[in-house]
């Protein structure tokens, strides 16, 4: 079951070619993880939603309160029975139909749709897990590239690039060829006692788990975070690089090319995430 614009019904419902998030990407969405209907750092993903909404100039209706998409959220997980597990959320919203691409309209409509998942909290993968550069397509440095849209071209394209490749996931780089994100996810790199991450004005998303990762790190007194562009020279003598994003939350990378990385600061950062999630 889905939710469309308030009425939940059946998830086979078929989309118009007219529909703007199909036809021109005109559409931003947020990845949330419920745990037995408890909605994980929801109230950031709100105001990156008004935010993504607001830069792409949609107009945000009076009622989406931040209490008014909880409890739209709540009412499908219901509808779904899974208010006792944990889930996938995708709250997307796009512009109403009409124009090319410049829209009639700046209203918008929204689907919320749910997906089980297996574990509530987030665990530690001992798999072995590698990366490599993506370096057909770059991220452009701005505002625009921050957003989750439909328009994750160069992240499909990158991903084929990675199974081909037998890799587990692929790095972007932005057209400053510095480091910006992973296909799924934001980049730590550990070195020594200084953790550091891309800045936002690099193109990287504005991830959810990111913001919690690095209060997190400014709290603990043997680690400094830094937000700096990274350089792909850097991966080469860094002790210990991880990806995040809400699903999953600290993914280790365990090889870069010929560099083999640690686990001990995912480990480490994990069970304070985990201790963050049952307290807050």
């Amino acid at each position: 079951m889905i939710n469309f614009n308030g009425n939940i019904q059946e998830n086979n419902t078929v989309i118009n070619n007219n529909n703007r998030g199909y036809a021109y990407g005109d559409v931003v969405f947020e990845t949330i993880k419920s745990v037995h209907g408890k909605l994980l750092f929801f109230e950031d993903h709100y105001f990156r939603l008004m935010a993504s909404m607001r830069i792409m100039r949609m107009e945000i209706p009076m009622n989406f309160t931040l209490e008014f998409l909880q409890d739209q959220i709540l009412k499908t997980l219901e509808a779904n029975q899974l208010s006792k597990s944990s889930s996938r959320i995708k709250l997307q919203v796009n512009r109403v139909e009409g124009g090319l691409y410049n829209p009639e309209s700046n209203d918008v409509e929204y689907i919320i749709s749910t997906k089980q998942l297996d574990e509530d909290f987030y665990l530690l993968d001992n798999d072995d897990y590698e990366v490599d550069l993506f370096k057909d397509f770059y991220v452009a440095p701005g505002l625009l590239s921050t957003l989750k849209t439909n328009n994750k071209a160069l992240n499909v394209i990158g991903s084929i690039y990675a199974k081909e490749n037998k890799l587990n996931n692929c790095l972007l780089l932005n057209t400053n060829k510095s480091v910006v994100e992973a296909l799924n996810g934001n980049v730590f790199l550990v070195k020594g006692q200084t953790i550091k991450t891309p800045p936002i004005e690099d193109g990287c998303l504005k991830g959810v788990l990111r913001k919690q990762l690095i209060e997190i790190i400014k709290l603990m007194d043997n680690f400094t975070i830094v937000e700096e562009s990274i350089s792909p020279f850097e991966i080469q003598k860094a002790d210990e690089m991880f990806i995040t994003n809400v699903i999953t939350g600290i993914q280790p990378v365990t090889k870069y090319r010929k560099k083999l990385f640690t686990k001990d600061v995912s480990k480490q950062l994990l069970q304070k995430l985990n201790v963050k999630v049952r307290l807050g």
